[in-house]
């Protein structure tokens, strides 16, 4: 176990930790260093997605799906409000699924710059 990415990310949960554990196990301190400082400013926060999510619930539907990369749902959720609400709602209880999913995306772009 890394303790270093440990120290570099104290606030992720467990299933982000293992994936960036395992994306980031033969990098050195340097590489590590560099991986943190950019991954790090593309990272989402899941809180940051329910957030917006609640949002969504009165009248700015779509927010958390443009934040998330998906530009074309982020349009279809506002213009019809949040599919009529359900989405939002399904959206809410699934934030961490998003965030995860999204994090993920912005891991594998980060390491794909670093190498």
């Amino acid at each position: 176990m890394n303790n270093e990415i440990i120290r570099l990310f104290p606030d992720i949960d467990n299933v982000e930790l293992a994936y960036l554990q395992q994306a980031t196990a033969q990098f050195d301190d340097k590489q590590l260093s560099l991986f943190a400082s950019i991954y790090r400013s593309k990272r989402k926060e899941p809180q940051l997605i329910l957030l917006t999510c609640l949002l969504g619930l009165v009248g700015f539907a779509g927010i958390h799906r443009l934040l998330t990369g998906q530009v074309g749902l982020g349009i279809i959720y506002f213009l019809t409000g949040g599919l009529c609400l359900i989405g939002t709602i399904v959206d809410m209880l699934n934030h961490k699924t998003l965030a995860l999913k999204y994090n993920e995306k912005m891991m594998e772009e980060t390491l794909r710059r670093i190498y």
